[in-house]
């Protein structure tokens, strides 16, 4: 598939004022979170709502992080999601969840996320 970056932008759950940019971010269909690192996560109030949950690094350690809710933005497309505050030396992330909240897909051959298309319902 190959990898690429994207931007995004992410804002305080509860104060949408509170925003900031990500100019690159990896985009990761292997990673369930988005990881955000925590300095830019603290600089907007985003709080930590779970503390201390454990994550499987591609290199088979195990590390533990907090965890905390985000509004994210891709182009047109935001949704709100769990994002683990990332410490240094973690990669910043563009998750499978956040990926799907956002109702985008990979196009590999192309290298950019586009719309998914219609939902599922029922």
């Amino acid at each position: 598939m190959g990898t690429f970056h994207t931007g995004c932008k992410v804002e305080n759950s509860v104060d949408r004022s509170k925003s900031l940019r990500i100019p690159k971010l990896l985009v990761d269909t292997g990673s369930e979170y988005t990881w955000i690192p925590t300095a830019k996560l603290d600089r907007i109030g985003v709080k930590r709502e779970k503390k201390d949950l454990a994550f499987v690094m591609a290199n088979g350690e195990v590390v533990t992080r907090s965890v905390g809710f985000a509004i994210l933005r891709v182009g047109k497309a935001f949704t709100i999601d769990e994002v683990v505050f990332a410490e240094k030396g973690d990669m910043v992330l563009l998750g499978a969840r956040t990926l799907e909240g956002l109702n985008l897909v990979v196009d590999s051959a192309r290298k950019k996320l586009v719309a998914a298309g219609p939902l599922p319902a029922a």
